[in-house]
């Protein structure tokens, strides 16, 4: 949740593994979280999985914190980078140009990694950051970043422009935490995790943030990260409740899926395809995977 470090794996890999290749897996396989990795091979601040368009994972904090992980198709790693720095990575994504972009809490940094030469660089720094916590990017390359504060409970929410530029669309929130968009990209969700809400944003022609409207509330437990399915029904952790909430594009709850581990911090579709969930726990110090049957965006 607040640090974090990254694991890659290829996502090729995922078609070779025995439990996640199943395309054709029966009814009964469904929804039941298995492992992925053996348990401690990250830091507590396991965060952030991410595949490349070739297919690799990457996770942040595999081993120590502080590195970005490789996870190959039997679920074992290796360090791909080693942050600057003392930077901590908390959340992975790609851009169009296949080069790694990370939220760096640490130094208030979204850095970026460039996949062939492993340089890491900062593409954006604002010394208004709390600590740059989750990130989603559109298909333009537009970045929106959750900005908790935690030791206030509240936070705040940016958009950094493909050039790096950084611009504070609200603050004055509540926790912010895990963030993703619609399969349409036109819907941010964010959530809030000591307020235990969820907000759904619309998106205007320049990526502004609008219409804030309440999605979902939970009465009990944490929330981490998120991401969407190719119907829009949104999957969230529950940090320290050990499942998966599946919400439909509506709000409401379809399903909670039960996780081995309790502390569960974030998660990503892939395998071939893109119907096996990887989710990293920071109790168990490592990762589970359970198959879906709708693919993710």
């Amino acid at each position: 949740m607040k640090l974090s470090y990254l694991v890659l794996i290829p996502l090729a890999f995922a078609s070779c593994n025995r439990q996640a290749s199943t395309a054709h897996s029966s009814k009964k396989d469904l929804y039941v979280s298995r492992d992925f990795t053996a348990e401690n091979q990250f830091s507590t601040n396991i965060e952030g999985p991410s595949f490349d368009k070739a297919g690799h994972l990457y996770v942040v904090n595999f081993r120590q914190d502080g590195t970005l992980g490789k996870i190959d198709a039997n679920g074992q790693g290796e360090v791909f980078v080693t942050l600057p720095n003392k930077s901590i990575a908390n959340a992975i994504q790609f851009n169009s140009q296949g080069e790694m972009l990370l939220a760096d809490f640490v130094n208030h940094n979204v850095l970026k990694v460039n996949m062939q030469t492993k340089q890491v660089s900062v593409f954006a720094h604002d010394d208004r950051f709390n600590q740059p916590n989750d990130i989603c990017i559109t298909k333009k390359d537009v970045i929106y970043a959750s900005d908790p504060s935690w030791k206030d409970n509240t936070g705040k929410l940016w958009k950094v422009t493909p050039e790096g530029k950084t611009i504070l669309l609200l603050e004055n929130l509540g926790t912010t935490n895990g963030i993703t968009l619609s399969p349409d990209e036109k819907t941010l969700y964010v959530n809030e995790s000591a307020q235990r809400k969820i907000w759904k944003y619309d998106l205007d022609a320049e990526g502004n943030v609008q219409n804030k409207t309440l999605f979902h509330e939970f009465t009990d437990f944490g929330m981490d990260g998120m991401k969407c399915d190719k119907k829009g029904n949104l999957y969230c952790t529950r940090h320290g409740k050990g499942t998966i909430a599946v919400l439909s594009p509506a709000g409401k709850l379809i399903r909670e899926i039960p996780l081995k581990g309790k502390s569960c911090s974030n998660l990503v579709f892939g395998g071939k395809d893109k119907k096996t969930v990887y989710v990293t726990l920071q109790d168990r110090k490592g990762m589970e995977q359970f198959r879906v049957e709708t693919p993710g965006k």
